[in-house]
């Protein structure tokens, strides 16, 4: 039974949200504080995390940047403001993995939230049917095992978010091989999800900033400007 986080100020979408959710197996917890749900999800880290992002004692995007620190799992935000393009953007920076506009359907949150288990689910295995990546994918100084959602270059662990890895993995499959931008997103994403291009753009420059943390002349994701990505074959 997944564990979903669900954090908000507003008691009545806690409510009936929890009740939504709990009817379609989830388990639920609940926070009405980004400060409350940081210590509680410390202590027991969920499957997926829900999180508005105007809250008392802590927004939801410091609690997503505090979140991020530590922890890997699915993370979605909701919003009821208007600068919603800039919320998104941010919230992706961060390293959101959706988005959600209030007012919303609770029927689409939950097929979202059931998108990211199954994203989280499969993680371990190639979605071109290829080799299970149950076993290690070493290219040059990047090692990855799907299996334990771990990565490391050079020997240093890289910790990454679901999508993350998924479009990490995409690439490194095949060095040299460019790959658009919409085979980034059939590889990060379930298809019932729907995200802009530019998103992708986000995610790899969130990856190219953690592995310069490790190697700051690491250039192992390389831009073949007006086509996509490509991991390079010279790693």
């Amino acid at each position: 039974m997944p564990t979903i986080a669900l954090v908000d100020d507003d008691h009545n979408i806690l409510s009936s949200l929890s009740i939504a959710l709990e009817a379609e197996s989830f388990r639920v917890v609940t926070y009405s504080d980004g400060f409350s749900a940081l210590e509680g999800i410390k202590a027991s880290p969920p499957d997926v995390a829900i999180l508005d992002i105007k809250m008392p004692r802590m927004d939801g995007m410091e609690l997503l940047r505090r979140l991020r620190e530590n922890f890997d799992m699915p993370i979605i935000l909701l919003t009821s403001k208007q600068e919603e393009i800039d919320d998104e953007l941010c919230g992706f920076e961060l390293g959101a993995d959706d988005f959600i506009r209030k007012p919303f359907s609770r029927r689409v949150l939950i097929e979202r939230i059931k998108a990211l288990v199954r994203r989280a689910a499969v993680a371990a295995s190639s979605r071109s049917g290829q080799a299970a990546l149950s076993r290690t994918l070493e290219r040059g100084r990047l090692s990855m095992d799907a299996e334990r959602q771990a990565c490391s270059w050079k020997g240093s662990p890289i910790k990454l978010t679901v999508t993350e890895f998924l479009i990490l993995q995409a690439l490194a499959i095949r060095p040299g091989v460019v790959k658009r931008r919409d085979a980034l997103m059939d590889a990060a994403y379930d298809d019932q999800t729907y995200v802009d291009e530019r998103n992708i753009d986000i995610h790899i420059k969130r990856l190219r900033r953690k592995f310069r943390a490790v190697d700051d002349g690491c250039e192992a994701i390389e831009t073949v400007y007006g086509v996509g990505y490509r991991f390079s074959d010279q790693v």
